[in-house]
């Protein structure tokens, strides 16, 4: 059974190809691409569509490779010895499972998020190298090696943020989900807003899309931001009317800070504005 989407989730055939070429080849998928465009999401409806159960790593500045497998406690055990404890003996009671651990440790194939990679120290992925081709690791505490009982299907996402090394790269499938077009933007809508009018959801993505020609922005709205700036359109009853004229006057578009989200993006297209460039 392939990935083909779900009913919560619009994907492309490039994406739903490199999905299940991905597991075919049993490598990692990397996904790349504009932040706001699905990319965290994709894992959760692959599992969904799949059936299996989710594991998510959510990865920070702060985050190591070790992390990922497991962590000692070793402060816990020596403040238990000084107490007396006796779990103390047991130092299994001391181990707390990394994500990696968890998803190698299911009785079915499951599904493992590796989410912004790129946030990571650049030696970040290095150190994972090992243990995702192979499918295992070794824990000293417990002197045993820990080998995934299925391999999971594992999904890398990075907002390029930092270059990522080759020898991670060559053991990964890659995909870059590219900004939908606004067919495809259509549909994604109509999950969301089935029931919205479709004059003003032309007009809103004449809007939206216009925004996004703007040359310069520092950060254009994304996918996830119009999803945002839709449902204030519908909660402040703003109709298509209201944005042809809008658009027509060269107005400013109402609840603009959906949009754009820093002072010098909404500065530049208020000042092009107001020179009548639409």
């Amino acid at each position: 059974m392939g990935f083909s989407g779900t009913s919560n989730y619009v994907a492309t055939r490039e994406l739903q190809t490199a999905v299940n070429a991905a597991v075919a080849l049993q490598r990692p998928l990397l996904i790349k691409g504009e932040p706001g465009t699905g990319k965290t999401l994709l894992a959760f409806e692959v599992a969904k569509a799949l059936g299996k159960q989710l594991f998510t790593w959510h990865v920070k500045s702060t985050t190591t490779a070790q992390q990922g497998l497991y962590e000692y406690d070793a402060v816990s055990r020596l403040r238990d010895s000084q107490l007396g404890d006796d779990q103390v003996n047991h130092i299994e009671n001391y181990i707390k499972k990394g994500k990696i651990w968890e998803a190698f440790d299911t009785e079915e194939q499951s599904v493992l998020l590796i989410d912004e990679i790129d946030k990571a120290d650049i030696e970040f992925p290095n150190d994972l190298l090992q243990e995702l081709d192979r499918m295992e690791f070794y824990c000293y505490e417990t002197k045993q090696t820990i080998k995934a009982k299925y391999r999971p299907i594992i999904i890398i996402t990075s907002n390029n943020e930092k270059e990522l090394p080759d020898a991670f790269l060559r053991r990964c499938f890659f995909h870059f989900i590219r900004f939908p077009d606004k067919e495809t933007m259509q549909q994604i809508v109509d999950v969301h807003y089935p029931n919205l009018e479709e004059t003003l959801l032309i007009n809103a993505l004449k809007t939206f899309f216009g925004i996004r020609e703007v040359k310069n922005l520092k950060k254009k709205p994304s996918t996830s931001e119009l999803i945002d700036w839709l449902r204030l359109l519908l909660v402040g009853k703003v109709s298509a009317e209201d944005l042809e004229d809008l658009n027509k006057m060269n107005e400013i578009p109402p609840f603009l800070g959906a949009l754009l989200k820093n002072e010098s993006d909404y500065d530049l297209f208020k000042a092009l504005r107001e020179k009548g460039v639409k």
